[in-house]
């Protein structure tokens, strides 16, 4: 027996199971960092004038900007992959996915690079309350790119992408899916961005 509404939408919600899940999940992570970005907000509030823009001016915003350009690029190569999935363009979604992994991976070594050089110079999280508050949000943000570099990875690889052959729009729905994740993803570092390096 199949499972019903995994292509074809749901009467009730107008959505596949998968995009009704993953919009569930996704409600769970906006709270999650909107408890997050709260925090940050009531500490900044709380700590000593100067305090916060002191140890915000350590930060290193020309990385941040490249990461944030890079991060936007991942987002238009993810639609890129699914759209030509949707026109039955397999070679063009390897590689738009592939440039989604590129980016990704970019993405990553220059945030290892970034906490690398804080690091070099004494700076940690338990330096001061910024920083303790900056590498949570930053650190969780990092393994949210990884989580969706290990899933759009599966996708990529040959055994992961095989139901390509057998159920195409099973295949570009996960795609969707994927996406989605993907998106969120990106869209957080957009409200981090500003909050931490430039305010």
């Amino acid at each position: 027996m199949q499972i019903p509404y995994i292509t074809e939408e749901r009467p009730d919600t107008g959505l596949t199971n998968s995009k009704l899940g993953i919009w569930v999940f996704l409600a769970s992570e906006i709270m999650l960092f909107g408890g997050l970005f709260s925090a940050y907000v009531f500490l900044r509030i709380a700590a000593p004038e100067g305090d916060f823009a002191y140890w915000g001016s350590k930060l290193n915003i020309p990385m941040a900007t490249i990461n944030t350009l890079v991060l936007i690029s991942s987002s238009m190569t993810m639609i890129m992959s699914w759209a030509s999935l949707k026109m039955k363009d397999f070679e063009k979604y390897k590689m738009y996915m592939g440039l989604t992994l590129l980016f990704a991976s970019i993405f990553l070594v220059i945030k290892y690079f970034e906490y690398t050089g804080k690091f070099h110079h004494g700076i940690y999280p338990s330096s001061s309350t910024f920083m303790g508050i900056y590498f949570t949000l930053t650190g969780l943000h990092m393994l949210h790119i990884i989580g969706g570099m290990i899933v759009m990875g599966y996708f990529w690889l040959p055994f992961g992408n095989k139901m390509w052959t057998t159920e195409p729009e099973r295949f570009t729905n996960r795609i969707e899916i994927a996406g989605l994740y993907w998106h969120f993803v990106d869209l957080v570092w957009i409200f981090l961005f500003p909050i931490l390096y430039l305010l």
